[in-house]
Parts: C-alpha cells; sequence; structure tokens
C-alpha cells in the first residue's frame, strides 16, 4: 500500500461511483445485471427501497422483481436489511463474522437455537422469539453465520429461514466485501468501510493491509484515500454522459455515506440537512449526474423538491422516471407534486 498518490477531482470520483453504479446507463434484465446492481449490496431498511435501487439501475425492474431466485434477503452491513445477489450470500453474512470472541459465539450459537426451532422451514421473527425466549430483533445477531436469511415487506415482523452456511472463508469473504466497498464507495478510506459494515476499526484498517498491493493510493478533494489498482483507467478516464434522471430510495448505495464523503456528493451543508435528515431520509432526486432535490412518496402521490429550478425537458425526464417506478399494489398513477 505505498506509492504516491494519483490526485482525482470531484467531478472525476462522482462520475467513477454512478458509473460502477450502474446509474447512468441501465443494465439489461437478467441476473447478471441483478448481480451487479446489488455489488455492494441494496439497503431495504426503508419498504421496497431495493427495488427502486434496483429499478434505477436495471431495464425492466417490475413489482415481482425481488422475488427473483437470483436475490435474497438477509440482515447485511450494520444489521441492516439488505438485499444481495443469492451467490453472493456469503460475502455479506460471514464476512461480517468476527474473528473470535463473544461477537462470534453470540452469533454462532443463536444461529443454532434459530435452526434447532425452524429447521429450515419458514417461520415468523416474532414466532421464533416467543419461541426461544428472546427479542424477535435479536435475531437479527445471527445474521452473520450465513445461516439465517428473511423476507421482509416493511409491514410486518420478517419471515425467517435457516440455510446451510455459504462454502466460503470468513476471511475471504471479508476481503471481498472490503474489495465490493471500493468499487462501489471508492475513493474511500479503512475507516468509512469499517463505519459501512459495522465493523470496528481495526478490522477495516487490517482489511485495507491484506488486500496490500491490489490497492493504490488517490489524493481527493476531501483527503487521501484508496481505490482498486483494476478502477485506476476508469478514474483516470473521467465521467461519462450521465442519465437525465433517476429518483434514488431512501439509504440508496450512491448516497449512503458518512462525514466528509456526504460534502463531496453535496456540497452545499444546508442542502446535505435536507438529504441526511435526523429521522427518516427522503429520497434523492439525481438530474443529470448531481443531486439536484429530495422526494417523498405517499401512495401514488410523489412530492419532489428540486434544489434548483430544472428546465422542462428536466422536468419531464423526473417526472417519466416516477411514472416508470415498479411499486405493488399503487392505485393508479403516480402523480408528481413540485414543490418549490
Amino acid at each position: 500500500m505505498q506509492g504516491s498518490r494519483l490526485e482525482l477531482t470531484r467531478s472525476q470520483i462522482l462520475g467513477f461511483r454512478r458509473s460502477a453504479g450502474a446509474l447512468d446507463r441501465r443494465l439489461a434484465p437478467g441476473a447478471r445485471s441483478l448481480r451487479r446492481a446489488a455489488w455492494a449490496g441494496l439497503q431495504d431498511s426503508m419498504p421496497r427501497a431495493a427495488l427502486l435501487s434496483i429499478h434505477a439501475r436495471v431495464e425492466e425492474t417490475n413489482p415481482s422483481t425481488l422475488e427473483d431466485p437470483a436475490l435474497v434477503q438477509l440482515w447485511g452491513p450494520r444489521f441492516s436489511v439488505f438485499v444481495v445477489a443469492a451467490r453472493d450470500r456469503g460475502v455479506f453474512s460471514l464476512g461480517l463474522l468476527p474473528e473470535r470472541g463473544n461477537g462470534r459465539r453470540r452469533a454462532e450459537e443463536l444461529a443454532a437455537r434459530v435452526q434447532s426451532y425452524s429447521r429450515g422451514a419458514q417461520v415468523t421473527s416474532g414466532e421464533v422469539g416467543r419461541a426461544l425466549g428472546i427479542h424477535p430483533g435479536s435475531i437479527r445477531y445471527a445474521a452473520p453465520t450465513g445461516t439465517v436469511l428473511i423476507r421482509w415487506d416493511g409491514a410486518r415482523r420478517p419471515a425467517v429461514w435457516t440455510v446451510p452456511a455459504p462454502a466460503v472463508d470468513p476471511g475471504d469473504a471479508r476481503l471481498e466485501l472490503a474489495r465490493r466497498y471500493l468499487h462501489v464507495y471508492g475513493p474511500t478510506t479503512p475507516e468509512a468501510f469499517a463505519r459501512w459494515a459495522g465493523l470496528g476499526p481495526k478490522d477495516g484498517v487490517a482489511a485495507f493491509r491484506a488486500l496490500g498491493r491490489s490497492l493504490t493510493p488517490v489524493s481527493t478533494p476531501i483527503g487521501d484515500a484508496w481505490i482498486l489498482g483494476r478502477d485506476e483507467p476508469a478514474l483516470r478516464a473521467g465521467p461519462g454522459p450521465a442519465a437525465p434522471a433517476r429518483l434514488l430510495p431512501s439509504g440508496d448505495a450512491y448516497w449512503l455515506l458518512q462525514g466528509a464523503d456526504r460534502e463531496l456528493l453535496v456540497p452545499d451543508p444546508g442542502r446535505r440537512g435536507e438529504l441526511w435528515t435526523p429521522r427518516v431520509w427522503p429520497g434523492a432526486l439525481l438530474v443529470d449526474g448531481e443531486i439536484a432535490g429530495t422526494w417523498r412518496r405517499a401512495d401514488a402521490a410523489m412530492t419532489i423538491r428540486p434544489w434548483r429550478p430544472l428546465s422542462p425537458a428536466e422536468r419531464d425526464a423526473v417526472a417519466a422516471e416516477a411514472a416508470s417506478l415498479p411499486l405493488p399494489g399503487l392505485q393508479g398513477r403516480i402523480v408528481v407534486r413540485w414543490d418549490t
């Protein structure tokens, strides 16, 4: 992890992140595209957030896309609800398993108890909690074993079931998780990776150190950071054409950021306060490659608050995105209200 630092501009960084996140041009339908869309996982803590994140990245996303066998739902980074590719289940579970100590022991013992009760059947977390004499929310602490999957739509407690542990070494899974984070959120730091994953700071440093020569040091407008060496050509090339508009849900990977990374994405501190609120986050309005406002939805009524005047063409692009959202059970067409 030695060497001179490549200097990167804000435009290069954001253009790379949009490209890595498939936000400039939607991917063709299919399992391969779903996997790429979920390369660093898709947070699903708000109902249907992962579905809308996929819609922003993959063509022909529909209300049943989350039921695709190429995807699974689990408690992932920070024990939040995530949708990931089924073949990457081990990365987002065992990659978070503590190497030793009380955290690992708790995860393994709790997973064994859940398995003993459910025996692979799909049951509610409430039922499991009552049977085991624990709070249903604590079942999530078994997730890093890779043996617990869930199905949650935001309306009730999640359904829970157990599966065989992934055939991957936890150490290898941790390094792959760091690589995924570097590719989607890079340039970045070990500390930022640790916060995102819910690991200790030393774990983040250890993962980056283990990646060694595969990392390249860079300088950014907010400080020194690291990228995957294989991503350097794309960063040097600079941004390509941005999509006219995208409606990114609460917690979308493009803006699931902390600290100075938020300053890079949204330079205006007042606007940052409107996006990363103390309570429930809104959605982010992406116009021509820049965060240009927020949005919220109540059934078929969507309120969009732009941060600058939008041209008629930009408004049409945003309205077209809103009309195409694949929301299940929607009564009528989405009606956009502009809050200016």
